[in-house]
């Protein structure tokens, strides 16, 4: 990069550091600057930093000797950039990235404000925090400046005399607030690339963007801007790449259509109305145009002639477009990728519409009727088709239209109506790789059990139809494997163990038999989920866990397992979510789960665990970030001591260190899956969805504790459910209660508690359920709002109790009845699924709506497993990008395209 600059060359190892020198001298760099790049490196942990790697990225000015490029390399150092680092004493450097390295909970230091020289500085990816320092003003000479994925914060940072900047990359960081007509942002005349996405800016677009007249990429996705677009855009006649989509804008069409530059036009996911402009099909250079999620209308008018375009790729998924708008389209035979899902057209859709787009790899229908004749004979369906999603078509019978397709990867034909048996020429598609079935009323597979063995098949869901008998045995190549709430019967195929890798294993909701297959713990290196819930699972729990083995989630749930926990669940390390309810298991409380660093749910509830749950002098039951502890309904004895609640995870409302909102596994580019949890509520088991990363809950039920409730409960501030009925707890109830101010249900029934309800209780705001029913609680119930809504049975069976909502009065009289306004006895369930929204605000800004209907979303068989289509799988938060395989997951929330920039 630098013409006056000779690179310098380290040796991989510095053990002899005089003899370093002498070679460093020799090829004229200053020891003095040497020593700084050196002592910078010794600053922080660098034990996976390549040091051949790390000096090669050093480059030295061949005449002053002085260091004037740092680039280190990915994943090189570890730690606090703190202010007084060495780094800052090189004050030459003209060229310095740090990006990709772990800097996590470090502000930037204003130091950097020194470093006057620098033309590029890149800190993307480093975990960095806090705002951007006004010192960053000083670098006046700056022409490239990126801070892309970090945690920086506050509102757009104080550039205004960095007038050289061209290149500017701020996105996926927590910056909010508005952008002014003043900002420093609009003084930067020269910039060429703009990107601002996936922050929390939330203001009108000022007109002054047109002043940018220098924009080449301008990138505003995913953040909060609304209005309309100003007419100012039309002036930026040198764009190639623009990306307004996930925003609130409105209004008719941005005026775009001189930019005849553009080769990427994004404005999905906004509240734009009225027609599509037949102009954009006329773009020279347009390849992309995705309009997805609007509420764009009318006809699309495409030009006769079709030389006149260059478009690839047009999504139009999730609008109202009405009328025949497929023949248009037809003349677009460049294209090789189209979305149409979802588009409001009012009569089934013939396939033989797109026999014209040769090209055609991508084509999505789903939400749209489909012509059932053209689904059965050869439509002139192209060829080259690689993906085919129809999702809630309507379709009845198996599409043939697929059999001649030899280059297709990917099929979703799931939520149709699909009966009788999966034909056996499907699995003969040569390339085939990802195939979704759910959803459907398939009953079996035409062929022999071997006819998936063979396969190219990786990632396989049939899962929600009825198919029943024997499991066929699975692709040796198979990495999620899907088949849930079927009625699957007989062992589970020990032909899983000539698998080569697996990563996703669901059977739940099945009707198995037999023992779960010891061979699961050879895919230790590769085996992150194993959901075998509710089938008829008998025989111990096998070792599954060995060093370094990557198992997140385990679910056995409602079996017939017995036995004992085997303690090589310990080497599993990254397991958070444990689910063994509904069991036979017979073992002591497993202090010994402490030891699993990440650990977030464990359910034991219903099994045969005994023994005390607090050892002697241990002192408080420390699980690092335990949150979900489910182990009603044993034979648990022993009290608790006064600090056992102490250092836990549900003592603070904290954000999932991803920013994920439910617990699951959304590390993988292909799949998403998220976990889920019963939960005991006033004697009603209910199977929520999701799990919230926010929620807390603790379940001691149905167990023999004795002694008094720990005050140090009152510590748990963001525990959301408390259930200790159906126990020996005796003494008051703690006075520290009142602090759990995000409790939204708290069941004490059936104890031998005494004293009066704490009045703190009337004041939680959040307090949708209480029981304290059959205890020996005396005195006055305390008003509030949330209390004096209970029904009566929440506080019967207390000799002693008086006042609302009981009719004994505290003064002698018989209190007045209550107007009830809904059922109360015989209506629980409604009660459940209707309790009041809470609004947690734990984040800057971010908002949660926890509504435990939501929470505790309903008693049907739930787990969610999303596969992420071709279109989707790029290198942003994959929570945003899939396509649902569960009817249950509102569809208008999975069409978020964000085009990699």
């Amino acid at each position: 990069m630098w013409a006056s600059c000779l690179r310098l060359r380290f040796l991989s190892t510095l053990l002899l550091f005089a003899s370093s020198l002498l070679m460093i001298n020799a090829l004229g760099c200053r020891p003095d600057q040497i020593q700084a790049v050196l002592k910078f490196k010794n600053e922080f942990d660098s034990r996976s930093c390549n040091q051949t790697d790390y000096y090669n990225g050093v480059w030295c000015h061949n005449t002053t000797g002085v260091v004037t490029e740092l680039q280190l390399p990915s994943g090189c150092l570890s730690g606090i950039l703190k202010p007084n680092s060495s780094l800052f004493e090189l004050y030459h450097l003209r060229y310095l990235s740090l990006s990709h390295n772990n800097f996590t909970s470090s502000p930037v230091p204003s130091e950097f404000g020194n470093l006057n020289k620098l033309e590029v500085l890149s800190l993307s990816s480093n975990g960095f925090i806090g705002q951007i320092p006004s010192s960053f003003s000083n670098l006046s000479r700056l022409t490239e400046l990126y801070l892309a994925n970090n945690h920086l914060t506050g509102s757009f940072p104080h550039l205004r005399n960095l007038t050289k900047l061209s290149i500017l990359e701020l996105s996926f960081n927590h910056f909010s607030g508005t952008l002014s007509p003043n900002s420093s942002l609009f003084e930067l005349h020269n910039l060429s690339y703009l990107n601002l996405c996936f922050n929390n800016f939330s203001s009108s677009l000022p007109s002054e963007f047109g002043n940018l007249n220098k924009l080449q990429v301008f990138g505003l996705s995913s953040n909060g801007f609304f209005g309309q677009v100003p007419p100012t855009i039309s002036n930026l006649t040198g764009l190639t790449k623009l990306y307004l989509d996930e925003n609130k804008l409105t209004g008719s069409f941005p005026l775009v259509q001189n930019l005849t530059k553009l080769s990427a036009l994004v404005l999905s996911h906004n509240h734009f109305t009225g027609t599509v402009p037949s102009s954009l099909f006329m773009m020279p250079f347009l390849l992309r145009l995705d309009l997805g999620g609007n509420q764009f209308t009318g006809p699309i008018k495409v030009p006769n002639s079709p030389l006149s375009t260059r478009l690839e790729h047009l999504l139009l998924g999730y609008n109202r477009f009405e009328g025949k708008i497929l023949e248009p389209l037809s003349k677009l035979i460049t294209l090789t990728h189209l979305d149409l899902s979802y588009i409001n057209i009012s009569c089934p859709i013939d396939l033989s519409f797109f026999s014209s787009l040769k090209s055609l790899l991508f084509l999505d229908l789903s939400g749209n009727s489909v012509s059932p004749t053209s689904l059965r004979s050869d439509s002139g369906i192209p060829l080259s088709m690689e993906t085919l999603l129809l999702l809630r078509c309507n379709v009845i019978e198996f599409p043939n239209i697929l059999k001649p397709l030899h280059n297709l990867t990917f099929i979703d034909i799931s939520y149709n109506r699909i009966k009788g048996k999966v034909p056996e020429w499907l699995w003969s598609l040569p390339r085939l790789d990802t195939v979704t079935l759910s959803n459907n009323l398939f009953n079996g597979f035409e062929g022999l059990a071997e006819v998936l063995v063979n396969t190219s098949v990786r990632f396989l869901d049939f899962s929600m139809n009825n198919f029943k008998g024997s499991l066929p045995n699975p692709p040796l190549s198979i990495s999620l494997l899907s088949a849930w709430n079927n009625s699957f019967t007989g062992n589970i195929p020990l032909a899983i163990c000539n698998l080569s890798s697996i990563t996703v294993f669901d059977l739940s909701y099945n009707n198995f038999t037999g023992p779960i297959p010891q061979c699961l713990s050879d895919f230790h290196d590769s085996l992150i989920v194993v959901n075998l819930r509710k089938n008829n699972l008998d025989g111990s729990l096998p070792d599954m866990c060995y060093d370094g083995a990557l198992l997140r989630t385990l679910d056995l749930g409602y079996n017939q397992l017995t036995g004992k926990l085997p303690r090589s669940l310990l080497n599993c390390s990254s397991l958070k979510f444990v689910s063994l309810d509904h069991n036979r298991l017979r073992d002591t409380f497993p202090f010994w789960l402490k030891g699993l660093p990440d650990l977030q749910a464990l359910t034991l509830r219903s099994n045969k665990f005994y023994g005390p749950i607090s050892l002697p002098g241990q002192g408080p039951l420390e699980f690092p970030k335990l949150r979900i502890l489910e182990i009603s309904d044993n034979n648990f004895t022993g009290s608790l001591p006064s600090n056992y609640f102490v250092n836990w995870e549900a003592s603070s409302l904290q954000m999932d260190e991803n920013g994920r909102i439910y617990m699951g596994d959304y590390n993988n580019p292909n799949f998403i899956y998220d976990d889920t949890i019963d939960l005991q509520y006033k004697g009603l088991f209910m199977e929520q969805g999701k799990v919230l990363t926010s929620y807390a809950t603790i379940d001691f039920s149905g167990n023999k504790l004795e002694g008094q409730i720990p005050e140090s409960i009152g510590l748990l501030k963001a525990l959301i459910a408390l259930n200790l009925s159906n126990n020996a707890f005796t003494g008051h109830i703690p006075l520290s209660l009142a602090n759990v101010t995000e409790l939204e249900s708290l069941d004490l029934s059936r104890n031998q508690l005494s004293g009066n309800i704490p009045k703190g209780l009337g004041s939680l705001s959040f307090l949708a359920y209480i029981s304290v029913a059959h205890n020996k609680l005396k005195g006055e119930i305390p008003q509030g709002t949330q209390i004096t809504g209970q029904p009566k049975s929440s506080f019967e069976g207390n000799a002693g109790l008086c006042g609302l909502p009981l009719e004994k009065s505290c003064f002698g009289t018989s209190a007045p009845p209550i107007q009830k306004h809904e059922k109360e006895d015989n209506n629980d369930e409604e009660e459940v699924l209707n309790w009041k929204a809470v609004i947690i605000g734990y984040w800057p800004g971010l908002l949660f709506g926890v509504v435990i209907a939501h929470i505790i979303a309903s008693y049907k068989t739930k787990w969610f497993v999303k596969i992420v289509g071709p279109e989707k799988r790029k290198q942003v938060d994959p929570v945003r990008l899939f396509k649902t395989l569960d009817s249950r997951w509102d569809s208008s929330n999975n069409k978020n395209n964000v085009e990699q920039m």
